[in-house]
């Protein structure tokens, strides 16, 4: 799970969010408003943005995915992948209540099953 998180405003320009996306090497951002998870808007998103023939205007609202499944952040790692499998998502934010505590990718559930798969000391 990554804790460093790259949160932004529905009302922000895509394509400002998508360079600062491209800047920290990430594929998703949370979008909050007043102070509370409203969306996600992933790499996936912004495709399908481009392919609508996205404006020089166009704001996350516009293209982000509302109202993103979370999971608790004592859930296992087998139930964020299950969550993530089923919703043909990448990109899981752990919520704690109202409090966003991180996200987790896909890259991150690959990661602990091969260190969890692959034999000690290689």
């Amino acid at each position: 799970m990554s804790r460093d998180l790259l949160t932004v405003e529905p009302d922000e320009r895509i394509v400002a969010v998508a360079q600062r996306m491209v800047e920290r090497n990430i594929g998703a951002v949370l979008v909050l408003a007043d102070g509370r998870l409203r969306g996600i808007m992933t790499e996936r998103d912004l495709m399908r943005a481009v392919a609508r023939g996205l404006h020089s205007d166009a704001i996350v609202a516009e293209y982000m995915s509302q109202h993103p499944e979370t999971i608790d952040p004592n859930e296992t790692v087998a139930h964020a992948a299950v969550l993530m499998l089923h919703g043909g998502f990448r990109h899981l934010p752990v919520v704690d209540g109202d409090e966003i505590v991180g996200i987790v990718s896909i890259r991150d559930l690959v990661r602990v099953t091969l260190e969890d798969s692959a034999p000690r000391g290689v």
